[in-house]
Protein backbone atom coordinates (compact mmCIF):
# COMPACT_ATOMS: atom_id res chain seq x y z
CA UNK A 1 0.00 0.00 0.00
CA UNK A 2 1.08 3.56 -0.54
CA UNK A 3 2.52 5.55 2.32
CA UNK A 4 0.13 7.88 4.09
CA UNK A 5 -0.33 11.22 2.39
CA UNK A 6 -1.19 14.34 4.37
CA UNK A 7 -1.83 17.05 1.81
CA UNK A 8 -2.30 20.41 3.44
CA UNK A 9 -0.69 19.07 6.63
CA UNK A 10 2.98 18.48 5.92
CA UNK A 11 3.27 19.96 2.41
CA UNK A 12 4.18 16.70 0.65
CA UNK A 13 3.21 16.35 -3.01
CA UNK A 14 -0.25 14.87 -3.41
CA UNK A 15 -0.75 11.44 -4.93
CA UNK A 16 -3.98 9.73 -5.78
CA UNK A 17 -5.77 8.06 -2.84
CA UNK A 18 -5.95 4.31 -2.62
CA UNK A 19 -9.11 4.30 -0.52
CA UNK A 20 -12.16 6.57 -0.54
CA UNK A 21 -14.31 6.44 2.58
CA UNK A 22 -17.91 7.47 1.87
CA UNK A 23 -19.92 8.80 4.82
CA UNK A 24 -23.62 9.67 4.28
CA UNK A 25 -24.76 12.25 6.84
CA UNK A 26 -27.88 13.96 8.10
CA UNK A 27 -27.68 15.95 11.35
CA UNK A 28 -24.30 14.48 12.38
CA UNK A 29 -22.31 17.65 13.17
CA UNK A 30 -21.23 16.26 16.56
CA UNK A 31 -19.86 13.06 15.00
CA UNK A 32 -18.01 14.06 11.83
CA UNK A 33 -14.88 15.46 13.51
CA UNK A 34 -14.63 12.43 15.81
CA UNK A 35 -14.95 10.09 12.83
CA UNK A 36 -12.32 12.05 10.88
CA UNK A 37 -9.87 11.75 13.80
CA UNK A 38 -10.53 8.02 14.02
CA UNK A 39 -9.92 7.57 10.28
CA UNK A 40 -6.72 9.60 10.56
CA UNK A 41 -5.46 7.33 13.35
CA UNK A 42 -6.57 4.07 11.71
CA UNK A 43 -5.44 4.72 8.12
CA UNK A 44 -2.00 6.01 9.01
CA UNK A 45 -0.32 3.78 6.41
CA UNK A 46 -2.92 4.25 3.67
CA UNK A 47 -3.39 6.98 1.08
CA UNK A 48 -7.03 7.89 1.72
CA UNK A 49 -9.76 10.45 1.33
CA UNK A 50 -13.13 10.82 3.05
CA UNK A 51 -16.22 12.06 1.21
CA UNK A 52 -19.07 13.23 3.44
CA UNK A 53 -22.37 13.25 1.51
CA UNK A 54 -24.71 15.51 3.45
CA UNK A 55 -28.45 15.76 2.76
CA UNK A 56 -28.60 19.48 3.59
CA UNK A 57 -28.57 18.89 7.36
CA UNK A 58 -30.28 21.72 9.27
CA UNK A 59 -27.78 21.31 12.12
CA UNK A 60 -24.93 22.58 9.92
CA UNK A 61 -23.11 19.28 9.37
CA UNK A 62 -21.75 20.49 6.03
CA UNK A 63 -20.21 23.57 7.71
CA UNK A 64 -18.24 21.35 10.07
CA UNK A 65 -17.05 19.19 7.16
CA UNK A 66 -15.94 22.23 5.16
CA UNK A 67 -13.99 23.49 8.17
CA UNK A 68 -12.17 20.15 8.27
CA UNK A 69 -11.56 20.34 4.51
CA UNK A 70 -9.85 23.71 4.97
CA UNK A 71 -7.31 21.98 7.19
CA UNK A 72 -6.95 18.71 5.25
CA UNK A 73 -7.66 18.33 1.52
CA UNK A 74 -8.33 14.63 2.01
CA UNK A 75 -11.72 15.72 3.35
CA UNK A 76 -14.50 16.54 0.88
CA UNK A 77 -18.16 17.47 1.21
CA UNK A 78 -21.03 16.84 -1.20
CA UNK A 79 -24.07 18.82 -0.06
CA UNK A 80 -27.29 17.54 -1.62
CA UNK A 81 -30.30 19.85 -1.83
CA UNK A 82 -33.71 18.46 -2.77
CA UNK A 83 -32.48 14.87 -2.56
CA UNK A 84 -32.69 12.52 0.41
CA UNK A 85 -31.88 8.90 1.13
CA UNK A 86 -28.92 6.83 2.26
CA UNK A 87 -28.69 4.71 -0.90
CA UNK A 88 -28.59 7.72 -3.21
CA UNK A 89 -26.00 9.41 -0.99
CA UNK A 90 -23.74 6.34 -1.10
CA UNK A 91 -24.05 6.01 -4.87
CA UNK A 92 -23.24 9.69 -5.46
CA UNK A 93 -20.35 9.57 -3.02
CA UNK A 94 -18.72 6.51 -4.56
CA UNK A 95 -19.13 7.81 -8.11
CA UNK A 96 -17.63 11.16 -7.07
CA UNK A 97 -14.62 9.52 -5.43
CA UNK A 98 -11.30 8.83 -7.11
CA UNK A 99 -9.75 5.79 -5.40
CA UNK A 100 -9.82 2.22 -6.76
CA UNK A 101 -11.48 1.06 -3.54
CA UNK A 102 -14.45 2.65 -1.75
CA UNK A 103 -15.76 2.01 1.75
CA UNK A 104 -19.17 2.98 3.11
CA UNK A 105 -19.41 3.71 6.83
CA UNK A 106 -22.05 5.43 8.95
CA UNK A 107 -21.33 8.76 10.63
CA UNK A 108 -22.91 7.63 13.91
CA UNK A 109 -19.61 6.01 15.08
CA UNK A 110 -21.25 2.58 15.49
CA UNK A 111 -19.25 0.92 12.72
CA UNK A 112 -15.72 -0.25 13.50
CA UNK A 113 -13.33 1.83 11.41
CA UNK A 114 -10.34 -0.19 12.70
CA UNK A 115 -11.42 -2.97 10.29
CA UNK A 116 -10.85 -0.76 7.22
CA UNK A 117 -7.15 -1.72 6.71
CA UNK A 118 -8.07 -5.42 6.84
CA UNK A 119 -10.91 -4.90 4.36
CA UNK A 120 -8.61 -2.95 2.04
CA UNK A 121 -5.97 -5.69 2.15
CA UNK A 122 -8.53 -8.32 1.10
CA UNK A 123 -9.53 -6.23 -1.92
CA UNK A 124 -6.04 -5.07 -2.88
CA UNK A 125 -4.76 -8.68 -2.78
CA UNK A 126 -7.60 -9.66 -5.17
CA UNK A 127 -9.19 -12.05 -2.69
CA UNK A 128 -12.58 -10.37 -3.09
CA UNK A 129 -14.58 -7.73 -4.97
CA UNK A 130 -16.59 -6.87 -1.88
CA UNK A 131 -15.82 -7.04 1.85
CA UNK A 132 -18.73 -6.80 4.28
CA UNK A 133 -18.67 -5.98 7.98
CA UNK A 134 -21.05 -8.72 9.09
CA UNK A 135 -23.22 -9.10 12.19
CA UNK A 136 -24.01 -12.75 11.55
CA UNK A 137 -20.64 -14.49 11.63
CA UNK A 138 -18.47 -15.65 14.51
CA UNK A 139 -16.53 -12.87 16.21
CA UNK A 140 -19.16 -10.14 15.89
CA UNK A 141 -19.85 -8.09 19.03
CA UNK A 142 -22.55 -5.52 19.71
CA UNK A 143 -22.52 -2.62 22.13
CA UNK A 144 -25.39 -0.57 20.71
CA UNK A 145 -27.95 -2.76 18.89
CA UNK A 146 -31.24 -2.92 20.83
CA UNK A 147 -33.26 -6.14 20.76
CA UNK A 148 -36.16 -4.70 18.75
CA UNK A 149 -33.90 -3.34 16.01
CA UNK A 150 -31.80 -6.54 16.03
CA UNK A 151 -34.93 -8.67 15.61
CA UNK A 152 -36.24 -6.59 12.72
CA UNK A 153 -32.84 -6.67 11.04
CA UNK A 154 -32.57 -10.45 11.42
CA UNK A 155 -36.05 -10.93 9.90
CA UNK A 156 -35.28 -8.65 6.96
CA UNK A 157 -31.97 -10.45 6.40
CA UNK A 158 -33.69 -13.84 6.30
CA UNK A 159 -36.32 -12.57 3.85
CA UNK A 160 -33.66 -11.05 1.60
CA UNK A 161 -31.55 -14.20 1.58
CA UNK A 162 -34.47 -16.56 0.90
CA UNK A 163 -36.43 -14.46 -1.60
CA UNK A 164 -33.55 -12.91 -3.56
CA UNK A 165 -31.18 -15.88 -3.18
CA UNK A 166 -28.48 -13.64 -1.72
CA UNK A 167 -25.52 -15.73 -0.55
CA UNK A 168 -23.87 -13.46 2.04
CA UNK A 169 -24.90 -13.70 5.70
CA UNK A 170 -25.54 -9.98 6.26
CA UNK A 171 -26.88 -8.26 3.11
CA UNK A 172 -28.46 -5.59 5.35
CA UNK A 173 -25.12 -4.33 6.64
CA UNK A 174 -24.32 -0.65 6.20
CA UNK A 175 -20.56 -1.19 6.55
CA UNK A 176 -18.69 -2.50 3.52
CA UNK A 177 -15.89 -1.89 1.03
CA UNK A 178 -16.02 -2.53 -2.71
CA UNK A 179 -13.80 -2.38 -5.77
CA UNK A 180 -14.66 0.81 -7.58
CA UNK A 181 -14.57 -0.75 -11.06
CA UNK A 182 -17.10 -3.41 -10.05
CA UNK A 183 -19.34 -0.79 -8.47
CA UNK A 184 -19.19 1.29 -11.66
CA UNK A 185 -20.46 -1.72 -13.63
CA UNK A 186 -23.42 -2.24 -11.29
CA UNK A 187 -24.28 1.41 -10.60
CA UNK A 188 -26.84 1.78 -13.46
CA UNK A 189 -28.91 -1.02 -11.90
CA UNK A 190 -29.00 0.47 -8.39
CA UNK A 191 -31.89 2.40 -6.89
CA UNK A 192 -31.17 5.83 -5.42
CA UNK A 193 -34.13 5.42 -3.03
CA UNK A 194 -34.19 3.66 0.30
CA UNK A 195 -31.61 2.60 2.85
CA UNK A 196 -30.24 -0.81 1.92
CA UNK A 197 -27.56 -0.08 -0.68
CA UNK A 198 -25.61 -3.29 0.04
CA UNK A 199 -28.63 -5.53 -0.54
CA UNK A 200 -29.30 -3.70 -3.80
CA UNK A 201 -25.65 -4.07 -4.84
CA UNK A 202 -25.45 -7.79 -4.10
CA UNK A 203 -28.85 -8.60 -5.61
CA UNK A 204 -28.03 -6.62 -8.77
CA UNK A 205 -24.75 -8.55 -9.16
CA UNK A 206 -26.74 -11.83 -9.33
CA UNK A 207 -23.93 -13.88 -7.81
CA UNK A 208 -21.14 -12.30 -9.89
CA UNK A 209 -19.51 -10.45 -7.00
CA UNK A 210 -16.86 -12.21 -4.94
CA UNK A 211 -17.69 -11.38 -1.35
CA UNK A 212 -15.87 -11.90 1.95
CA UNK A 213 -17.44 -11.17 5.33
CA UNK A 214 -15.53 -10.16 8.44
CA UNK A 215 -16.81 -9.65 11.99
CA UNK A 216 -16.63 -6.30 13.76
CA UNK A 217 -17.77 -4.59 16.96
CA UNK A 218 -20.98 -2.60 16.59
CA UNK A 219 -20.58 0.39 18.91
CA UNK A 220 -23.08 2.53 20.78
CA UNK A 221 -24.30 5.78 19.17
CA UNK A 222 -22.73 8.77 20.92
CA UNK A 223 -24.70 11.69 19.47
CA UNK A 224 -27.89 12.23 17.49
CA UNK A 225 -30.69 9.81 16.68
CA UNK A 226 -31.14 6.90 14.32
CA UNK A 227 -32.45 7.89 10.86
CA UNK A 228 -34.48 4.69 10.52
CA UNK A 229 -38.24 5.14 10.89
CA UNK A 230 -41.42 3.09 10.59
CA UNK A 231 -41.46 3.56 6.80
CA UNK A 232 -38.26 1.55 6.32
CA UNK A 233 -40.22 -1.74 6.34
CA UNK A 234 -42.21 -0.66 3.27
CA UNK A 235 -39.02 0.68 1.72
CA UNK A 236 -37.33 -2.69 2.20
CA UNK A 237 -40.29 -4.65 0.84
CA UNK A 238 -40.40 -2.38 -2.20
CA UNK A 239 -36.70 -3.02 -2.91
CA UNK A 240 -37.19 -6.80 -2.65
CA UNK A 241 -40.13 -6.68 -5.10
CA UNK A 242 -38.17 -4.46 -7.50
CA UNK A 243 -35.31 -6.95 -7.55
CA UNK A 244 -37.73 -9.83 -8.09
CA UNK A 245 -38.85 -8.11 -11.31
CA UNK A 246 -35.18 -7.73 -12.31
CA UNK A 247 -35.62 -3.95 -12.04
CA UNK A 248 -38.20 -3.89 -14.84
CA UNK A 249 -40.46 -2.13 -12.35
CA UNK A 250 -38.79 0.64 -10.34
CA UNK A 251 -38.67 0.75 -6.55
CA UNK A 252 -40.54 4.08 -6.56
CA UNK A 253 -43.39 2.67 -8.67
CA UNK A 254 -43.69 -0.36 -6.39
CA UNK A 255 -43.83 1.88 -3.32
CA UNK A 256 -46.48 4.02 -5.06
CA UNK A 257 -48.53 0.90 -5.85
CA UNK A 258 -48.15 -0.40 -2.29
CA UNK A 259 -49.42 2.91 -0.94
CA UNK A 260 -52.33 2.59 -3.39
CA UNK A 261 -53.12 -0.83 -1.88
CA UNK A 262 -53.22 0.72 1.58
CA UNK A 263 -55.48 3.42 0.15
CA UNK A 264 -57.91 0.76 -1.06
CA UNK A 265 -58.22 -0.58 2.49
CA UNK A 266 -58.73 2.97 3.80
CA UNK A 267 -61.41 3.57 1.16
CA UNK A 268 -63.36 0.42 1.99
CA UNK A 269 -63.08 1.07 5.73
CA UNK A 270 -64.38 4.61 5.33
CA UNK A 271 -67.19 3.39 3.08
CA UNK A 272 -68.20 0.79 5.68
CA UNK A 273 -68.19 3.35 8.50
CA UNK A 274 -70.24 5.79 6.43
CA UNK A 275 -72.86 3.17 5.54
CA UNK A 276 -73.10 1.24 8.81
CA UNK A 277 -72.39 3.82 11.51
CA UNK A 278 -73.61 7.07 9.97
CA UNK A 279 -76.31 5.53 7.74
CA UNK A 280 -75.20 7.82 4.90
CA UNK A 281 -76.44 7.28 1.33
CA UNK A 282 -74.07 5.15 -0.75
CA UNK A 283 -73.04 8.01 -3.05
CA UNK A 284 -72.02 10.20 -0.11
CA UNK A 285 -70.22 7.38 1.70
CA UNK A 286 -68.41 6.43 -1.51
CA UNK A 287 -67.31 10.04 -2.08
CA UNK A 288 -66.09 10.30 1.50
CA UNK A 289 -64.15 7.06 1.10
CA UNK A 290 -62.52 8.32 -2.09
CA UNK A 291 -61.48 11.63 -0.50
CA UNK A 292 -60.11 10.01 2.67
CA UNK A 293 -58.23 7.39 0.62
CA UNK A 294 -56.69 9.98 -1.71
CA UNK A 295 -55.66 12.08 1.27
CA UNK A 296 -54.01 9.13 3.03
CA UNK A 297 -52.28 8.14 -0.22
CA UNK A 298 -50.92 11.66 -0.62
CA UNK A 299 -49.58 11.73 2.94
CA UNK A 300 -47.93 8.29 2.65
CA UNK A 301 -46.44 9.04 -0.76
CA UNK A 302 -45.09 12.36 0.51
CA UNK A 303 -43.38 10.68 3.45
CA UNK A 304 -42.29 7.44 1.76
CA UNK A 305 -42.41 7.21 -2.03
CA UNK A 306 -41.20 10.77 -2.63
CA UNK A 307 -39.30 11.30 0.61
CA UNK A 308 -36.36 12.76 -1.33
CA UNK A 309 -38.73 15.37 -2.84
CA UNK A 310 -40.94 15.78 0.22
CA UNK A 311 -43.33 18.72 0.05
CA UNK A 312 -43.36 21.14 2.97
CA UNK A 313 -45.25 24.22 4.06
CA UNK A 314 -47.71 25.72 1.56
CA UNK A 315 -46.45 23.29 -1.11
CA UNK A 316 -48.29 20.50 0.75
CA UNK A 317 -51.68 22.14 0.12
CA UNK A 318 -50.89 22.80 -3.52
CA UNK A 319 -49.62 19.24 -3.92
CA UNK A 320 -52.72 17.77 -2.25
CA UNK A 321 -55.05 19.65 -4.62
CA UNK A 322 -53.03 18.51 -7.64
CA UNK A 323 -53.08 14.94 -6.30
CA UNK A 324 -56.88 15.07 -6.05
CA UNK A 325 -57.06 16.21 -9.67
CA UNK A 326 -54.58 13.58 -10.91
CA UNK A 327 -56.39 10.76 -9.09
CA UNK A 328 -59.80 11.93 -10.31
CA UNK A 329 -58.60 11.71 -13.91
CA UNK A 330 -56.95 8.40 -13.06
CA UNK A 331 -60.32 7.08 -11.91
CA UNK A 332 -61.81 7.94 -15.31
CA UNK A 333 -58.89 6.15 -17.02
CA UNK A 334 -59.45 3.17 -14.74
CA UNK A 335 -63.15 2.89 -15.62
CA UNK A 336 -62.55 3.52 -19.33
CA UNK A 337 -59.96 0.77 -19.67
CA UNK A 338 -62.04 -1.64 -17.59
CA UNK A 339 -65.10 -1.15 -19.82
CA UNK A 340 -62.98 -1.52 -22.96
CA UNK A 341 -61.46 -4.81 -21.76
CA UNK A 342 -64.84 -6.11 -20.61
CA UNK A 343 -66.35 -5.44 -24.04
CA UNK A 344 -63.61 -7.53 -25.64
CA UNK A 345 -63.53 -10.26 -23.02
CA UNK A 346 -66.41 -10.29 -20.48
CA UNK A 347 -64.33 -11.50 -17.52
CA UNK A 348 -65.02 -9.14 -14.60
CA UNK A 349 -61.78 -9.71 -12.66
CA UNK A 350 -59.60 -9.28 -15.77
CA UNK A 351 -61.37 -6.04 -16.68
CA UNK A 352 -61.09 -4.79 -13.11
CA UNK A 353 -57.40 -5.65 -12.93
CA UNK A 354 -56.67 -3.93 -16.24
CA UNK A 355 -58.51 -0.82 -15.10
CA UNK A 356 -56.73 -0.74 -11.74
CA UNK A 357 -53.34 -1.12 -13.44
CA UNK A 358 -54.14 1.69 -15.84
CA UNK A 359 -55.21 3.86 -12.92
CA UNK A 360 -52.05 3.32 -10.89
CA UNK A 361 -49.78 3.86 -13.92
CA UNK A 362 -51.60 7.10 -14.76
CA UNK A 363 -51.52 8.35 -11.17
CA UNK A 364 -47.83 7.50 -10.83
CA UNK A 365 -46.82 9.19 -14.08
CA UNK A 366 -48.88 12.32 -13.51
CA UNK A 367 -47.90 12.61 -9.84
CA UNK A 368 -44.26 12.68 -10.87
CA UNK A 369 -44.98 15.39 -13.43
CA UNK A 370 -47.33 17.66 -11.49
CA UNK A 371 -47.27 16.87 -7.75
CA UNK A 372 -43.72 15.88 -6.84
CA UNK A 373 -42.01 17.30 -9.89
CA UNK A 374 -38.30 17.98 -9.63
CA UNK A 375 -37.36 21.64 -9.72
Amino acid sequence: MNEAIRPGVDGQAQEGPELSVIVPTFNERDNVTVLYRRLEATLVNVAWEVVFVDDNSPDGTSDVVRALAQQDSRVRCIRRIGRRGLSGACIEGILASSAPYAAVIDADLQHDETQLPKMLLLLASDQADLVVGSRYIEGYKSEGFNKQRAGASALATEVARKVLQVAIADPMSGFFMVRRDRFEQLAPKLSVHGFKILLDLVASAQGNLRAVEIPYTFGARQHGESKLDSMVALDFLGLVLAKLTNDIVSLRFILFAMVGGIGLVVHLTTLFIGLELFKAPFAEAQAAGAIVAMTSNFVLNNFLTYRDQRLKGFAILRGLIMFYIVCSVGLLANVGVAFSVYDQEPIWWLAGLAGALMGVVWNYAMSGLFVWRKK
